[in-house]
């Protein structure tokens, strides 16, 4: 009996011996496809009551998990909700998880707006998020050709313009700010967008304001804002390794065949980032090289980046950011003629350019309390190229930049947001001459929120600009807004501002001769302005279905754009005595979860005109439309993009009436067809990403610039490879 009994009483010890072996543990890291971490992602295990969230580092853990097969599910807006069956029968279970993110999102964060964080259905203005992944999907290398895809956003050759508020002026200003991380990025001589500065493998998303935001962001945000976010650094080490190689087609017509070889393209950007305690890390090196499609057009490009981010505490850190490149490209300016449109004219035979561009910045942000915040931003912006043309052009030039914000939140739901900016160039060039700039201003915008139904927003901001010796010139730019919730699925938004924007030394000094066209500076140019009108409704259907709907009006004094002196045949830039454009935009976004199929299309219409002369602007198509759908089935994705715009009705006339571009002035509507399809191997335990793209199926021949065909069709593989 006392041998029974001790048995028993073993067989019971032992029990919660053997319940406790029975439990487990699931543990893991979920990032999105660009290996960086997720945090506030939701993960469950279906059918139980055991479920937690992501970690700032993305890292989760479920304790105390029985035995068995289950269903996890890691869910976040924004993100495709992935669904693994999974088997507990181990004390420790790791799980790696990617959530790809979905092409329909209503509700994204953005900080450029109103220079604090804020949700775009809260904003007053017409805003679009680009995301990162459909950069990689479509296998991008410059930011100017993804933005041809963004709803209300035009490119002509490489000058950007919203809502029509840019034609095309060589190069020489730009009417969008286009900043990274909230620090300006045109050039101190010409005041343009270099794109090939933009590292585009390492940005988190592309935010683009539309509508004058001088208020906040001073001259040349008169037509809006393009702010490009970068990655933050994750705290486990990240290496990303990107190669793309493509190929153009034979162009259309025998006789543009001007090369017996397929002219191909490719590129290689490694990178790495990592956290070493309190100070996080980021460097990538891309090498790109074009034969490009037109002869004389050849590009080779060697750029870097870094990103340093330390934290003294949780709420004051100090960041630094450098991204420069060296290039050696030909110059295509306009064609031979059109039965000969990929050579150049003999003129230009030869001719290359070399440059040398560098960003520099720092962000310093103190959190003092939780309603009062400060941050101060630097930045020096280092541009040099000389070209091989027969004036043998050159320019040298630094652009200095500090700009010091304050926030500061009441409790009773007033937000106010203050700053100054200065800013101190010089340029070195014998196209501009020795010439220095200067500036400084002061801002302050103030939002009320009612009830967090209805919001105001009002604010202003002084300018002063002095360009070398000729007289300043003072801008005082005001804005009033609002943003009203009727219920959980109807916004109406709204705002009136003013705008404008400081002539660059480019535009007044320039004195040149280049392809057979000969520059003419003008001193007497004055600073441009316009009263920007804006009213929107943005309305959720259903959850899967999103409508925005606007109108507005741009009242352009003194608008600067360049033009032909029919006296001498010179360029010269000068002010458009008044000038309007008005306008609507549609935009829709429509999913179906079921089968993971998405959409987004877009309708802009523009209505032009020159009021002195009584003619449309220049390089403004006044119908614009595309479309965007994806399909992800599984691991693949398949996708088509179509862009269509009518044809251009006014351009540089005078450039083809002086025999300077032959056959000029023949354009037509633009009907862009693109397709992509790619494959996700990480679920597979690889961690890869597969893309193809073909660009322009339809291998369709048509100008932004007159004398300048578009890219042919082309096909590109990008693989990436994310450890």
């Amino acid at each position: 009996m006392s041998k029974v009994y001790k048995i028993i009483s073993g067989i019971f010890l032992l029990i919660p011996v053997v319940l406790f072996a029975q439990e487990g543990t699931i543990s893991g890291k979920v990032t999105d496809e660009n290996g960086t971490p997720l945090a506030g992602v939701n993960i469950l295990l279906k059918n139980t009551n055991s479920g937690t969230a992501t970690d700032l580092e993305g890292d989760f853990n479920l304790s105390n998990i029985p035995y068995g097969n289950y269903t996890l599910i890691a869910s976040m807006v924004g993100y495709k909700k992935f669904v693994k069956n999974i088997k507990v029968n181990k004390p420790g279970l790791n799980l790696k998880i990617v959530l790809r993110e979905t092409t329909l999102k209503f509700n994204e964060v953005v900080v450029t707006a109103g220079k604090h964080r804020q949700k775009i259905l809260d904003l007053p203005v017409s805003a679009e998020v680009i995301s990162p992944y459909f950069i990689s999907k479509k296998n991008f290398i410059k930011l100017d050709d993804v933005l041809r895809y963004a709803p209300g956003v035009n490119v002509t050759l490489d000058q950007v313009s919203i809502r029509g508020s840019s034609g095309y002026s060589r190069g020489a200003g730009t009417r969008v700010l286009v900043a990274i991380d909230g620090i300006p990025a045109f050039t101190g001589d010409t005041g343009e967008i270099i794109w090939e500065l933009v590292p585009v493998s390492d940005l988190d998303r592309v935010e683009i304001i539309k509508g004058a935001a001088s208020s906040l962001y001073g001259s040349s945000a008169i037509g809006g804002v393009i702010n490009i976010i970068t990655k933050s650094i994750p705290r486990q080490p990240v290496t990303l390794i990107k190669t793309q190689v493509g190929i153009y087609d034979k162009p259309f017509h025998k006789q543009w065949d001007w090369s017996d070889k397929y002219r191909t393209f490719n590129n290689l950007t490694v990178s790495h980032s990592n956290s070493f305690g309190n100070l996080g890390v980021a460097i990538s090196l891309t090498r790109y090289e074009d034969m490009s499609y037109r002869l004389n057009d050849w590009q080779n490009r060697f750029s870097g980046y870094f990103k340093s981010l330390y934290k003294f505490s949780d709420s004051v850190s100090l960041s630094f950011m450098a991204t420069g490149f060296y290039r050696d490209k030909a110059t295509f300016d306009y064609w031979k003629s059109s039965r000969e449109a990929l050579v150049p004219s003999p003129n230009q035979i030869g001719n290359e350019v070399h440059s040398e561009r560098f960003l520099f910045g720092s962000i310093y942000k103190n959190k003092i309390s939780q309603t009062l915040s400060l941050t101060l931003k630097s930045s020096w912006y280092r541009s040099f190229w000389k070209d091989k043309s027969e004036s043998k052009n050159f320019s040298s030039s630094n652009q200095y930049r500090v700009e010091l914000i304050t926030n500061y939140k009441f409790r009773n739901g007033l937000f106010i947001v203050g700053g100054s900016e200065i800013n101190y160039g010089t340029v070195n060039s014998n196209i501009f001459g020795n010439k220095h700039s200067a500036g400084f201003a002061f801002y302050a915008q103030a939002e009320y929120n009612f009830n967090n139904r209805l919001k105001f927003s009002g604010g202003a901001r002084f300018d002063y600009n002095k360009l070398h010796n000729l007289n300043p010139e003072y801008s005082f730019s005001p804005k009033i807004g609002f943003n009203y919730k009727l219920n959980k699925q109807t916004v109406f938004r709204g705002n009136i501002t003013k705008g404008f924007r400081a002539p660059t030394l480019a535009e007044t000094f320039t004195s040149t001769i280049t392809s057979g066209i000969k520059v003419k500076p003008n001193p007497t140019l004055n600073s441009e302005t316009n009263y920007n009108f804006e009213i929107g409704i943005n309305k959720q259907l259903t959850g899967n279905i999103n409508l925005d709907f606007a109108v507005f009006n741009n009242e352009f004094y003194d608008m600067i754009e360049p033009a032909i002196d029919i006296t001498d045949g010179e360029v010269t830039f000068n002010n458009v005595t008044r000038a309007r454009i008005t306008g609507a935009e549609f935009t829709g976004k429509f999913k179906i979860p079921s089968i993971d199929f998405s959409t987004g299309i877009n309708y802009t219409l523009l209505l032009t005109k020159d009021l002195n002369k009584n003619k449309t602007l220049k390089y403004r198509p006044k119908h614009s439309f595309n479309i965007q759908t994806d399909f992800t089935p599984g691991n693949f994705s398949i996708g088509a993009d179509f862009r269509y715009w009518s044809r251009v009705e006014e351009i540089d006339i005078e450039l083809v009436d002086l025999g300077l571009v032959p056959n000029g002035d023949e354009r037509v509507p633009v009907y862009v067809l693109d397709f992509r399809t790619g494959y996700n191997f990480f679920s597979l335990g690889f961690p890869a990403n597969l893309f193809l793209t073909v660009n322009n199926v339809l291998n369709y021949n048509y100008v932004e610039m007159i004398g300048n065909i578009s890219p042919i069709r082309n096909i590109s593989l990008n693989l990436e490879l994310i450890f």
